[in-house]
């Protein structure tokens, strides 16, 4: 596909990056020089130099022709009019940053509709959201969100004396007292979608789709979860802090949030008013890390705008054994280097972003002449999770899912009913405007039918 990055930034040129490991035909946009020489030593790809807001350089870089326009400009209303302009002049799909608040409420469905941007995307909102699940989740489990964040899919590699290996499905559902459907397994590089006489082994890597609010529950119930993350010690009030403090404490999370300056201090204070506590000093010392409570913590998070004392203050709470360590880095070059160190994978806004981005131009090629809304990956690549809408003329409408006689390594796994989250069993059916999650491996579907055999 033709792709067109307005925006050479850290975040637009991790995008670049991404798009051209998928094969896609690149061009970018930026109004600096400097940059644009630099993206073009770096990358192979055509750069125009000039205002993504001006028709002449939108037309320079061919954007009648673009399957998808995406600007990551630093400022918002450039990136809003870009789109604007470049779906105006023909491009098919665009993706906007907007990152201030005062888009990303109530307002923002309203403007992305009569501005034709197809996704905005808020990269501090994204990173916290991210953070969120993760620390939600034991460190042995995977996590990513479907459906608007309603249903979420966790991955997980059973150790040999897990206590559901050498379990069937079948008996996994009667231990568990929450709905789930085990989606995939994979096992000496083979994948199956399991049904309810399949036996769980250890070393298995298994994949579990349930609601995003069963969660913790389902996990405590297959014995993956032993105690929930209530305190956490943020360090640093970035904007990040702030969308996760206000994720953490609104799901009853007792949060504190280190932070030297005392002018933010004060800003956040009043952002988050009575729900995080705010300590106004240097989190780089570990006496006051120690007088805050890191060695009773439940998870530490790293989130100044240095990576140098993330990595380093995330190695002293990794040697208090705080349960859950997660720092920020923004560094490619460190990015590596702190697994080295032994810390958990480090949280950046850049690869976020950029797998989101990656994720809708694939599935986006993927989804041509198709009725799929929505494509992901996971299982190492190996198995998909398309979302489609349920149409008036579908073959499946009404009928028990029981009934249905399905092609081998298909299986329905969630459904989105109005407000209502649905993990399907066989005496369920699709109705009209549903939206239904289809997991595959090893074949391609382009619509419901496509899954009957």
């Amino acid at each position: 596909m033709k792709i067109i990055v307005v925006g050479c930034g850290k975040i637009g040129r991790t995008i670049i990056d991404s798009l051209i490991e998928e094969k896609h035909n690149i061009v970018a946009i930026d109004h600096n020089p400097k940059v644009v020489e630099t993206i073009t030593n770096t990358f192979d790809v055509m750069a125009v130099c000039g205002m993504a807001t001006s028709i002449e350089i939108l037309n320079e870089a061919g954007v009648s022709q673009a399957d998808l326009f995406i600007a990551v400009t630093q400022n918002d209303e450039v990136n809003m009019l870009a789109c604007h302009l470049a779906h105006s002049l023909g491009a098919k799909h665009t993706i906007a940053r907007i990152r201030e608040s005062t888009y990303n409420d109530e307002g923002l469905p309203f403007i992305s509709k009569h501005l034709n941007i197809s996704v905005a995307l808020n990269p501090e909102r994204l990173t916290a959201e991210n953070l969120f699940n993760r620390l939600q989740m034991p460190a042995s489990v995977n996590v990513d969100t479907f459906a608007g964040q309603k249903i979420q899919l966790l991955e997980t590699t059973l150790k040999e004396d897990s206590k559901i290996a050498g379990l069937t499905l079948a008996q996994l559902r009667q231990k568990s007292n929450v709905p789930f459907v085990a989606c995939a397994v994979k096992r000496d590089d083979q994948v199956h979608i399991p049904t309810g006489p399949f036996v769980l082994q250890g070393g298995d890597k298994v994949a579990f789709m349930v609601k995003r609010n069963d969660a913790n529950k389902f996990l405590r119930s297959i014995g993956l979860v032993q105690k929930l993350t209530r305190d956490v010690i943020v360090l640093g009030a970035s904007t990040i802090a702030y969308y996760l403090a206000k994720l953490l404490t609104e799901n009853n999370h007792n949060v504190k949030i280190i932070e030297k300056d005392p002018a933010r201090c004060a800003e956040v204070a009043e952002l988050l008013p009575g729900s995080a506590t705010i300590i106004c000093a240097d989190g780089c010392d570990q006496n006051i890390l120690l007088e805050e409570g890191i060695k009773t913590t439940d998870a530490f998070v790293a989130l100044t705008g240095r990576d140098e004392d993330n990595i380093l203050v995330s190695l002293y709470a990794m040697h208090q054994n705080v349960p859950k360590v997660i720092p920020k880095v923004n560094d490619f070059h460190k990015y590596a280097m702190v697994e080295k160190f032994g810390l958990p994978t480090p949280v950046t806004a850049q690869k976020i972003v950029a797998n989101i981005v990656t994720r809708y131009a694939r599935a986006l090629r993927n989804t041509i002449g198709s009725e799929i809304e929505t494509l992901y990956s996971f299982m190492d690549g190996d198995a998909e999770a398309l979302e489609f809408a349920v149409l008036s003329d579908s073959k499946l409408i009404g009928k028990k899912f029981k009934e249905l006689v399905l092609k081998p390594n298909c299986i329905i796994a969630g459904i989105i009913r109005g407000k209502e989250t649905i993990i399907p069993t066989g005496e369920d059916a699709l109705k009209l405007g549903d939206r239904v999650i289809v997991i595959s491996a090893g074949k391609r579907l382009v619509d419901l039918a496509d899954m009957l055999r």
